[in-house]
């Protein structure tokens, strides 16, 4: 099940727990803590962020979250990396929240299906590698 479009790429698994929450404002987080993602619309401004700092102001949040990230600086000319991880996911029926950064991908999963998505991406040819984190 390898292919090309997989063998260069290695995805990091994170040991750190996450929660997308909905949030009044960011006063209450720290906004330089590694793994703290915010997404401000017209409508909504929501943060993803390891668990154990989520905000009092939090309006809504679903905690139990893990993330895989896709390891590098990715290249904005490249094509199709998180359609690829994804498609595989979806096939699997492993429900998937994704960010983007100016540096890369990451891949959340509902703690439940983690191990499961894992080894997915594993058996379609994704490098696995030990987490720092």
């Amino acid at each position: 099940m390898e292919n090309q479009e997989t063998k260069s790429i290695s995805l990091e698994p994170l040991e750190i727990n996450f929660s997308i929450s909905k949030v009044e404002d960011y006063s209450e987080i720290d906004l330089q803590r590694p793994f703290v993602f915010i997404g401000s619309t017209d409508q909504e401004k929501s943060l993803v962020c390891p668990t154990d700092i989520v905000p009092k102001n939090t309006i809504t949040r679903e905690d139990g979250w893990k993330a895989v990230r896709i390891c590098g600086e990715l290249d904005f000319s490249l094509i199709g990396i998180l359609a690829g991880i994804t498609r595989i996911l979806a096939e699997r029926r492993i429900g998937i929240f994704a960010i983007s950064t100016f540096n890369t991908d990451y891949v959340l999963t509902k703690e439940v299906d983690y191990e499961k998505a894992i080894h997915a991406l594993k058996e379609a040819g994704y490098s696995i590698i030990s987490g720092r984190h």
